[in-house]
């Protein structure tokens, strides 16, 4: 691991760095050659600063941080735990995440990664409390998507996140799951199981390092990578206030298609897939209706 990825790694394991911090760093120092791991205490000196009048300005007393050097280890340990660390300049980074609002710095990946290339990848999420019909439809459209080679990308939550997972797995897809937290934390444990497989044979990815619990901003953040890697998103139940919403949101700002389940206007899960149909997402009956849109 050349000097400039290690520096940038180890920017993000600072638990009060911020996206935007990051950003300022980089851009008064492209290649961080500012921060010098001979020296423990620079990083905590230089990372937390006070923004006046846009110019970053160190505090007085930075926050009690993680020694750099206990940082280095954690680190050194992903290798040999099977996770790759792959930040916004390597060549595996996907092209596509890149063209978000706020793209991570970094990914951590564990599982096959050569599925980040896959050019035909379609969010498909939707409700934690799935129902039959929900059920029902997953059985019937994502087995059509697969076999054209429809890479499926969800959320491993409990209800149609994992369903998703484990229904393209069974048809011999292959998918990815953006978790919120790091990969030492799989959430819900329900799903540890799921996770274990997802591990060994599709992929898992997150934003935050390994030993990061989840939090709950973490989970409306992932959205963003989740509709962020596809070139469109599937919602197939939820309510008129959900996490799926804020997914399809993502999606329609970043210019990607948006695709939705109806259901009974007597169903509250379907409350915001109608809505979204009414919005101008495309009404999906069946896998065609998503292929004619997303074929390359």
């Amino acid at each position: 691991m050349d000097a400039f990825k290690e520096k940038l790694i180890s920017l993000i394991h600072y638990p009060e760095v911020t996206w935007k911090m990051v950003y300022q760093i980089l851009k008064k120092d492209p290649e961080l050659l500012e921060i010098n791991h001979n020296h423990p205490n620079f990083i905590q000196q230089n990372l937390f600063f006070q923004e006046s009048d846009n110019l970053p300005r160190l505090k007085e007393e930075p926050s009690i941080l993680p020694h750099t050097e206990i940082i280095k280890k954690q680190i050194q340990q992903y290798d040999r735990n099977g996770i790759k660390v792959i930040t916004i300049f390597d060549k595996e980074y996907p092209a596509l995440l890149k063209e978000i609002y706020q793209p991570p710095w970094i990914l951590f990946a564990k599982g096959d990664i050569s599925l980040l290339a896959k050019e035909s990848k379609l969010a498909v999420v939707g409700s934690r409390q799935a129902t039959q019909y929900g059920k029902s439809a997953i059985r019937m459209i994502l087995p059509g998507l697969i076999k054209h080679g429809v890479l499926t990308v969800s959320g491993l939550a409990k209800g149609i996140d994992s369903l998703v997972h484990e229904n393209t797995i069974k048809n011999g897809g292959k998918t990815i799951a953006v978790i919120a937290g790091g990969l030492y934390h799989i959430y819900p444990k329900g799903n540890m199981d799921l996770a274990l497989e997802m591990m060994k044979t599709q992929l898992i990815i997150s934003e935050y390092p390994p030993d990061t619990k989840p939090l709950r901003w973490h989970f409306p953040a992932r959205n963003r990578i989740i509709s962020g890697l596809s070139i469109g998103t599937f919602i197939i139940e939820a309510k008129r206030k959900s996490g799926s919403l804020i997914t399809a949101n993502y999606a329609v700002n970043e210019g990607r298609e948006v695709f939705s389940l109806p259901g009974s206007i007597l169903n509250p899960f379907s409350s915001g897939t109608n809505d979204l149909i009414q919005q101008g997402a495309k009404l999906v009956t069946s896998a065609e209706d998503i292929l004619e849109e997303i074929r390359l």
